[in-house]
């Protein structure tokens, strides 16, 4: 599993913090937006397919080894762009559990597709060791699926126009990620994505693809 570490991310939205990407083999085959992507055109794109074909980053052993060494405390961002380490078709436990070992005493969190029965428990267990691994849902009504597993916090596509706060099917708090809405705010400042929680924080669609995305999301 080739994963590549930027010490110090040059991204406005995430602020600087260590962010990681892992190759696109990590991604569920049944991702619902995986043709939607943000992270698949653009500049990430390059970088994703350069760690991808094994011309840029290190190995997964040599990645945790890096996390272990940050200092107690650190806020970090695992993949923006790629998913969990994956075998099978589910998450590898094995390789999880060397990262949420080496994230002992940092505040590291994560977002993943990953929701056959396995890999869902093997990210309840994840969230309950220190390592906040937060269930990606494809709409409001999968939302609800995901926060009914109760294996951790759950975070949501929304239309681009969505601006204001909304709630679930269910009735669960929809938080719209507030990096999105207020350029003083990154995931350095608001560190909500690594919080436990009950509130779904939603990302209005972006990027080139935004507009199928929304079209999707309306059908």
């Amino acid at each position: 599993m080739r994963v590549h570490l930027t010490p110090k991310s040059a991204n406005v939205k995430t602020g600087p913090i260590p962010v990681s990407t892992t190759e696109k083999d990590s991604c569920p085959t049944d991702c619902a937006m995986r043709g939607e992507c943000y992270a698949a055109s653009g500049p990430l794109a390059l970088h994703w397919s350069a760690v991808s074909n094994g011309s840029r980053g290190t190995d997964w052993a040599t990645f945790c080894g890096t996390v272990a060494d940050m200092p107690a405390g650190q806020l970090w961002r695992h993949n923006q762009a790629g998913d969990l380490p994956q075998s099978g078709g589910t998450i590898d436990a094995v390789l999880l559990g060397q990262l949420v070992a080496a994230n002992d005493g940092k505040r590291g969190f994560t977002y993943s597709h990953h929701r056959d029965a396995e890999s869902i428990n093997w990210i309840r267990h994840a969230n309950e060791w220190g390592f906040t691994v937060n269930l990606s849902a494809n709409d409001l009504a999968d939302a609800d699926d995901l926060a009914d597993a109760d294996a951790g916090p759950v975070v949501v596509v929304l239309p681009s126009t969505q601006t204001v706060n909304t709630v679930t099917p269910k009735g669960r708090t929809v938080i719209v990620c507030p990096a999105t809405q207020r350029d003083n705010v990154s995931c350095a400042t608001c560190q909500l994505c690594q919080r436990q929680r009950a509130a779904i924080v939603g990302f209005p669609a972006h990027g080139t693809r935004k507009r199928v995305i929304d079209i999707k999301l309306a059908a």
